[in-house]
């Protein structure tokens, strides 16, 4: 944007807005987000509780899938991997008895050989990852919520399971009985996150529309950056994963009603309370959500976003009511007694 001749025209700073995402629902928000604000103005803490090791690799789904879908190269398909993926390394793989049930592609697969190099040369998983965006040229910061290990483990009523084995393997059936983030109380923020949450350069903090349990809690298990989010003078908004009881993607309805809060966005929303300023839901949910007795500022807008124009709208709702609550309309994670 030129600003011509005339010295009082000045150019409006660029917006700061961090989100807190998990894998595919998360993405196509974070995508939305770094779309509207332009390159350079979006930070996205990842889920790293889904990490796990594959065949030897270090294998980070949420930030891979982040990665891919801010570069533009995910598969828009599967919503997970690359696109003009091929199979060529698994059939070899499973030719030798190896085991398929989690999915490597070719293309995919120099990201896991790379990353476990990398940490066993010592480098960070932070630190791997700020390099891969730069040569992926993303246009947004990536960060893992940790370097340090946290496992999301479930016991189901077939004992308990790393999340990949319940999630992939199990393809999410087994009822859930109880979660744990195994390490989160000993894991510490990646560098600056507590600071960038904190202080006075970020304009918004999104949680986008990823599972609560399973996306979300990890990031928010890990010491000092729930706190930050609560402190954080910018506003927390929050994107509902649930319309009607049905989830967006994936079993976040099935868990919360096997785990006994309810399958339904007003769920979601107790979850969030003492967190977040505002949450966006989709408009039938509107009336139940704001009967739930809480603070925070309900938002009605059509959440499912199969397009990237769909993508870019509900981001500009997200950031509508961030302004809102900015503008004084309500300021909920604040209240005296907020959790």
């Amino acid at each position: 944007m030129s600003v011509g001749m005339d010295d009082n025209l000045a150019v409006a700073p660029a917006r700061k807005v961090v989100a807190l995402s998990g894998g595919i629902g998360g993405a196509k928000l974070a995508l939305g987000l770094k779309l509207v604000l332009g390159e350079g103005a979006l930070t996205v803490i990842a889920n790293t509780g889904d990490d796990f090791v594959h065949m030897g690799l270090h294998v980070s789904p949420d930030i891979d899938t982040l990665v891919y879908t801010l570069a533009g190269l995910n598969n828009p398909e599967t919503g997970w991997g690359r696109a003009g993926e091929t199979w060529s390394f698994m059939s070899a793989a499973e030719m030798l008895g190896g085991e398929g049930w989690f999915k490597l592609g070719d293309g995919d697969l120099a990201m896991h050989v790379l990353r476990t190099a990398q940490l066993a040369s010592g480098e960070t998983l932070s630190g791997f990852t700020a390099e891969v965006c730069r040569r992926l040229d993303v246009g947004a910061t990536v960060v893992p919520m940790s370097n340090d290990p946290v496992r999301t483990l479930l016991r189901s009523d077939e004992g308990w399971l790393e999340f990949q084995d319940y999630f992939v393997r199990r393809q999410a059936a087994p009822v859930v009985h109880e979660i744990t983030y195994q390490g989160a109380e000993r894991a510490a923020p990646a560098d600056g996150l507590v600071e960038l949450l904190t202080g006075d350069t970020v304009d918004a903090i999104v949680l986008c529309p990823s599972n609560p349990l399973i996306s979300l809690d990890p990031i928010l298990a890990v010491p000092g950056l729930r706190e930050a989010i609560i402190e954080a003078p910018a506003p927390a908004v929050a994107v509902s994963p649930i319309i009607k009881g049905k989830a967006v993607k994936g079993p976040t309805a099935k868990m919360l009603d096997e785990l006994g809060f309810g399958a339904d966005a007003t769920s979601v929303l107790h979850r969030y309370a003492g967190l977040i300023d505002a949450f966006v839901a989709d408009p039938r949910d509107v009336a139940s959500l704001e009967a739930a007795g809480t603070d925070v500022m309900v938002v009605g807008e059509d959440i499912m976003m199969t397009t990237l124009a769909d993508r870019e709208r509900v981001a500009r709702r997200v950031l509508d009511a961030a302004d809102q609550v900015r503008a004084g309309e309500r300021v909920a994670h604040r209240l005296p007694g907020a959790a």
